[in-house]
């Protein structure tokens, strides 16, 4: 992940010339950071990540305090929002909202405080009250996904997609990838939701094992969900008849594809380490003076057997 740290480092550094010493010295500044609680593999990398850059930063900036809180719903991390303008006295904030309609109300609220914000990954409701966006290439991610799956059944096939949760980036890598497959012979079956959980993924494959007889290819978008259903297709014994592919870079799932794995044949990059980049750019807004409102968009690129080893970290908790 450390690359992707240092790019950005690097792209926003070389817009200008003011050291940290030279923009922040002597200020205490307090960055309040909240992201969702591990309730699954990604959402515990984006936990691990947010530590990493946080121990980090402290180091190397000890004018930097961070207050670091995770929230297991909307509620609980609109509380944290309100002690970290009200008790903390944050000047900034770095969030990975648990749901995007919930918490764009009190977003706003922190920014209509006077406070920079840094959203991550999931979209608000409302367009321009974030200072930064911080997120993977969603639209490239189902587009690639489903480019891959055209290349893979040239010849059309029946194939089932298990999405996300009810958010805009779950539609935006949807709608990419029935883009990508349309006017092929590909056709979808069924399409529900699975909530990026690996039970959900296992109980909603099983739903489609049982109606669909003749299934050729999965697309679960999630690698967790993807764990889920290729559990379901073991049981049912069609593991020989299908191939399946998640998203995101699980180790677990990236070195199946190393060792190519035919029924995951392929993966799609979704990494969490995004949030110690926002991190780390919100920190340098701070520390060097460097203006780094907008968007800053990271590559999802596909996963083969070709390219899997650079996206394989085994100390990773992800």
């Amino acid at each position: 992940m450390k690359w992707k740290h240092l790019l950005a480092a690097g792209v926003l550094g070389a817009s200008t010339a003011m050291s940290g010493a030279a923009f922040a010295q002597g200020k205490t500044i307090t960055i309040g950071v909240s992201v969702p609680a591990a309730d699954h593999g990604w959402t515990g990398g984006i936990d691990y990540f947010a530590q990493q850059a946080v121990a980090r930063l402290q180091k190397t900036y000890p004018n930097l305090k961070f207050v670091l809180a995770t929230a297991g719903d909307p509620g609980k991390q609109a509380s944290d929002l309100e002690d970290m303008v009200a008790t903390r006295n944050i000047d900034a904030l770095v969030i990975l909202p648990t749901e995007s309609d919930p918490l764009t109300g009190p977003i706003k609220r922190v920014k209509d405080a006077g406070k920079f914000v840094t959203v991550v990954d999931r979209k608000l409701s409302q367009e321009g009250i974030e200072d930064l966006y911080v997120a993977g290439d969603n639209p490239n991610f189902g587009r690639v996904a489903g480019e891959y799956f055209k290349s893979k059944l040239p010849n059309g096939g029946n194939i089932v997609i298990l999405r996300g949760m009810p958010l805009p980036i779950d539609n935006e890598r949807v709608d990419a990838f029935q883009d990508a497959i349309k006017g092929t012979n590909v056709k979808v079956l069924g399409i529900q939701y699975a909530n990026w959980n690996r039970d959900d993924g296992f109980k909603v494959m099983q739903d489609f094992l049982s109606r669909f007889p003749k299934i050729d290819a999965v697309w679960a978008q999630d690698d967790d969900t993807a764990l889920g259903a290729i559990e379901a297709i073991r049981q049912a014994k069609r593991d020989k008849d299908m191939w399946i592919v998640g998203g995101a870079g699980m180790k677990q799932m990236i070195k199946r594809v190393m060792d190519k794995d035919t029924l995951v044949p392929a993966d799609v990059a979704y990494d969490p380490g995004m949030i110690a980049t926002a991190i780390e750019l919100t920190a340098l807004k701070f520390e060097a003076g460097i203006p780094v409102q907008g968007r800053f968009i990271l590559r999802s690129p596909l996963i083969t057997p070709e390219n899997a080893q650079v996206f394989y970290h085994p100390d990773s908790p992800f």
